[in-house]
């Protein structure tokens, strides 16, 4: 063992010392699930389900969501898999809860200390486990290995940034790339860096995230939607931030809905205020308030943009305007609703470069976006719907190969 990856599993034997009380700071100000904060002690919550368990990891939201294609994609492989999804935000369990596809159970990933992940990996057995994006934890892959867990990476990102930081700590990601029997990336320079770090054999598989299927609905509320916006133009900025929003709300045409689903609910009332500045009138769901006949409506709550891509015929993805560097198109696209993005992607570069050199989505700036609402959106749709489609049936290999280090 590299004396780096040593030393730090020395210091997280410290870990237990601290995090109960931190755990409860955090459990105070909302920032964890009272009924499930202790999973993060590796103290499960739920039943081992019986039959051979698939255990995936993924640090948030978006990267959960986006397992939930590869997961469909072993089930195919075998009727006798369950599964097992860690994260880290209570956010990712919430809306996780919403889309969580057959024979799947979510859990918090423990801390990283020896004491807890014994006690999870006890109860859970897992027959395999996949680590997904830029999420390792060096700690529970050890224990894994050393459990005799065979190990996976899956839609590894990874660029020049964060090649950088990483390379500090080059003899520990070193030890633990050489404990996964199976490395995927998403692009060409992700591999080169993963390779550069130690890695042996690396495929390139694209984006999961381009294979997840829908985002749910709850059918009763979509209906009742439905019906209250019959014959009313929308359109919808998608995971928005300030910019995102400034962009808008600069240039947008007043004679249809914009409906704004922010990534982060909390600013609802301050998303409202900035509305009213503009002179138009807004409703709020965060407010108890339904659309009506406003301009702008706010949707203010997780797990909302399954409702609104089934509802909306165009989407302004956000993060795309401002230091975020984009957010993911593909739930747009899944569900039949045409991309438009700003012109900062950066965090989604392969996937914007895919979209827009097929006609599926289309870059705009404050200024062009009127034009863009104005044009015809089913072409985009059917385009990019064509691409998530084609994403779904392309999993089928990798996820042939990952059931094969079951057997």
């Amino acid at each position: 063992m590299h004396w780096q990856l040593a030393a730090y599993l020395a210091a997280t034997r410290a870990i237990p010392l601290l995090a109960p009380a931190v755990l409860r700071r955090r459990l105070a100000r909302g920032k964890e699930d009272p009924a499930r904060w202790t999973e993060k002690l590796g103290r499960p919550s739920a039943p081992r389900p019986a039959g051979r368990l698939v255990w995936l990891h993924a640090v948030g939201l978006g990267e959960v969501l986006a397992l939930r294609g590869l997961i469909a994609a072993l089930a195919g492989q075998a009727p006798d898999f369950s599964f097992l999804v860690t994260s880290g935000t209570r956010a990712s369990a919430e809306v996780l809860a919403a889309n969580l596809p057959p024979r799947t159970t979510h859990q918090f990933l423990p801390l990283d200390a020896p004491g807890y992940l014994a006690r999870f990996l006890a109860h859970w057995r897992p027959d395999l486990s996949i680590w997904a994006e830029q999420e390792l934890w060096p700690g529970a892959v050890v224990a894994a290995h050393r459990a005799g867990v065979p190990l996976a990476l899956v839609n590894a990102r990874m660029n020049a940034d964060s090649f950088a930081r990483r390379s500090r700590g080059r003899g520990l990601y070193a030890d633990l790339l050489a404990r996964f029997r199976l490395i995927a990336a998403q692009d060409d320079a992700t591999a080169r860096h993963l390779r550069a770090l130690g890695a042996g054999e690396v495929r390139v598989t694209g984006s999961l995230k381009a294979a997840a299927p829908p985002l749910a609905a709850d059918p009763a509320r979509l209906a009742s939607l439905e019906t209250a916006l019959a014959g009313r133009a929308l359109w919808l900025l998608a995971s928005s931030h300030p910019e995102d929003e400034a962009a808008a709300l600069a240039t947008a045409p007043d004679d249809r809905l914009l409906v704004i689903v922010p990534r982060y609910p909390d600013r609802g009332a301050g998303i409202e205020a900035a509305v009213r500045a503009t002179g138009r009138s807004v409703t709020r769901a965060g407010a108890g308030q339904a659309p009506g006949p406003a301009q702008v409506h706010i949707a203010d709550a997780f797990g909302e943009l399954g409702l609104w891509y089934r509802l909306a015929p165009l989407a302004l993805v956000g993060g795309s305007f401002g230091p975020v560097q984009g957010h993911n198109p593909w739930e747009a696209a899944a569900l039949d609703c045409a991309i438009l993005h700003g012109p900062a992607t950066a965090n989604f570069a392969a996937d914007y470069a895919q979209l827009d050199g097929a006609g599926a989505a289309r870059a705009v700036t404050a200024a062009t976006l009127p034009a863009a609402l104005s044009a015809d959106p089913a072409p985009f749709a059917a385009r990019a719907r064509a691409l998530s489609d084609a994403a779904r049936t392309s999993l089928a290999p990798l996820a042939r190969d990952l059931a094969g280090l079951l057997r």
